[in-house]
């Protein structure tokens, strides 16, 4: 299974435009997707970045099923990120 291909046109393009960029998914901060996600808009749109790429995820500990709910993002992580990247 996997999530590619990505559009990464797509993405870029929008970051390019609005110069910030939240990358939000479930799995561990180190060594998931979204660390992919960063480091691709890092490498390409550097120059047009007006704020570090927020990235929110899951915690770098083991998958807690009974904990799931504590361990996924949640919408007001999402949102500090945002704020943070509109507000740097």
């Amino acid at each position: 299974m996997s999530i590619l291909p990505w559009d990464e046109e797509c993405v870029l393009e929008s970051v390019r435009k609005t110069g910030r960029c939240v990358v939000a998914h479930e799995a561990p901060r180190t060594s998931g997707f979204g660390a992919e996600v960063a480091a691709t808009i890092q490498e390409r749109c550097f120059l047009q970045l007006e704020a570090p790429v927020q990235r929110v995820c899951g915690w770098d500990t083991p998958f807690p099923l009974a904990w799931e709910e504590f361990y996924l993002p949640t919408p007001l992580r999402v949102l500090d990120a945002i704020r943070a990247a509109t507000s740097f």
